[in-house]
C-alpha cells in the first residue's frame, strides 16, 4: 500500500479529495492522501465508513490520523481540483449499492477531474464488466499490471513486484515496462 500510495500521490498533481471504501483500495487512497498530505496538495479524505477498514487499511487510516488528518464520513467536493477515487479495487464482483453507489453518483456529477486508484469504481477487473453506477475517470492509474475493462488514459505503475513474480505466473515484462505502457 505504501508503494501504491506514493505513486498515486505522485501523478495527483492537484489539490484533491480522496474519497474511499472499506477494503485494500481504500489503503492504497489513504496512503496518497498522507503524501498528498505533507505536499499541501490534499483538499480532503472521505470514508464511506472508516469503522470497517481493517488489517492494512486501517493501519493507513492510524497513519494519517498521525498526521492530523481525519477523515469525513461526508463528501466535501468545495476545495478539490480533483477527485480521487478509492472506492472499490480489483475484488468488486456485483454492482455498487447503497451509500456507495450514491457516492460513485455524487463523484460524476462532481464537475471534477477524477483519477480512480487501479480500476475505476464500479468495474469487475475479473471479468472486464461496467456495473452500474461506475465511476467515469479521465485517468486510471493501475497498479503493477493492467486490467480487464480499462478504458480511457491508464497509467501502469511499478509498486515493487518483483519480475520473478510475474515470470512465475508466465507474464514477461520488458525491461522498461513502467515507462512504456500508458494510453
Amino acid at each position: 500500500m505504501e508503494a501504491a500510495g506514493w505513486q498515486i500521490a505522485r501523478i495527483v498533481g492537484k489539490k484533491a479529495l480522496v474519497v474511499c471504501g472499506v477494503g485494500n483500495n481504500a489503503g492504497d487512497g489513504l496512503a496518497a492522501a498522507r503524501h498528498l498530505h505533507r505536499w499541501s496538495r490534499l483538499a480532503g479524505v472521505s470514508c464511506v465508513d472508516a469503522s470497517r477498514l481493517r488489517g492494512p487499511a486501517a493501519a493507513e487510516l492510524e497513519a494519517l490520523r498521525r498526521h492530523g488528518v481525519e477523515p469525513s464520513a461526508e463528501l466535501d467536493f468545495d476545495e478539490a481540483e480533483v477527485v480521487v477515487d478509492a472506492i472499490f479495487g480489483t475484488g468488486l464482483s456485483r454492482a455498487p449499492e447503497g451509500k456507495f453507489a450514491e457516492w460513485i453518483e455524487a463523484i460524476n456529477s462532481s464537475g471534477r477531474e477524477v483519477i480512480s486508484v487501479d480500476v475505476p469504481s464500479g468495474l469487475d477487473a475479473e471479468s472486464g464488466l461496467a456495473y452500474s453506477p461506475i465511476v467515469h475517470a479521465d485517468v486510471t492509474i493501475t497498479l503493477g499490471l493492467p486490467k480487464r475493462g480499462l478504458d480511457g488514459e491508464v497509467v501502469v505503475v511499478d509498486i515493487g513486484i518483483p519480475a520473478d513474480a510475474f515470470a512465475a505466473l508466465g507474464i514477461e515484462l520488458p525491461a522498461q515496462a513502467y515507462e512504456l505502457i500508458r494510453r
